[in-house]
């Protein structure tokens, strides 16, 4: 994977892939399915340059333009198969957050736009592992929305987990809202993600409110 040391690194314009419900978060992986033409076209022109696009989630609108949120996610395309009736199979891992400054006036198909990296800069350094309380908390969370919700886990791999794969399994995996994914997403920090998760699984597992938050 390409280094990315500093904002620096990135581009300053930005093809977006406006998708609701599907998060990527960095350092973490999205498996996506590649089939509108016009989205082809997206990862034929990321593919011959940065190989980035940014994963934005929609909030209404008309249907042919729907508005996209003010931040989303860039990720790198770092796997990629063609298959035989013309779609693509690629894989993002994550790479940095970006506040969306404006939507550029492009010709091309797909949507562009100018994004600010610097709000999220300390996405490009892995945080520190904070596995005590926050770790707990969120696992204990976890095990009461699983029970309440009759979901089936591998809790050995969860609890072997490092809290950034924990939080971002969990993120994207539990079928949360749009609106609450987004939140996840635009958390400042591991911790606060964490903080966040943690809520949204006891509330997704409370008597009366139990199932998931859609």
């Amino acid at each position: 994977m390409a280094p990315y040391r500093k904002t620096a690194d990135l581009p300053a314009t930005l093809a977006v892939f406006p998708l609701p419900g599907a998060l990527v978060f960095p350092r973490w992986q999205l498996p996506l399915n590649i089939f509108e033409p016009r989205y082809l076209n997206m990862i034929d022109d990321a593919m011959s340059g940065s190989r980035l696009i940014g994963m934005v989630q929609t909030i209404g609108g008309p249907r042919h333009q729907p508005l996209i949120a003010e931040v989303g996610c860039a990720g790198r395309i770092t796997s990629y198969t063609e298959t035989p009736d013309g779609r693509y199979l690629i894989s993002l891992t994550g790479v940095c957050r970006f506040g969306v400054v404006r939507e550029l006036d492009v010709t091309t198909p797909y949507r562009q736009v100018q994004p600010d990296w610097e709000r999220f800069a300390g996405d490009l350094v892995p945080p520190p592992e904070g596995e005590g309380r926050e770790r707990e908390a969120l696992i204990a969370a976890f095990r009461h929305y699983a029970t309440a919700n009759g979901l089936e886990t591998d809790w050995s791999a969860l609890e072997e987990a490092s809290l950034e794969t924990l939080v971002h399994a969990l993120s994207s995996g539990c079928p949360f809202g749009p609106m609450e994914k987004q939140a996840l997403l635009e958390a400042p920090t591991l911790a606060e993600r964490a903080s966040a998760l943690t809520a949204l699984l006891e509330f997704g597992s409370a008597p009366g409110g139990a199932g998931p938050v859609q």
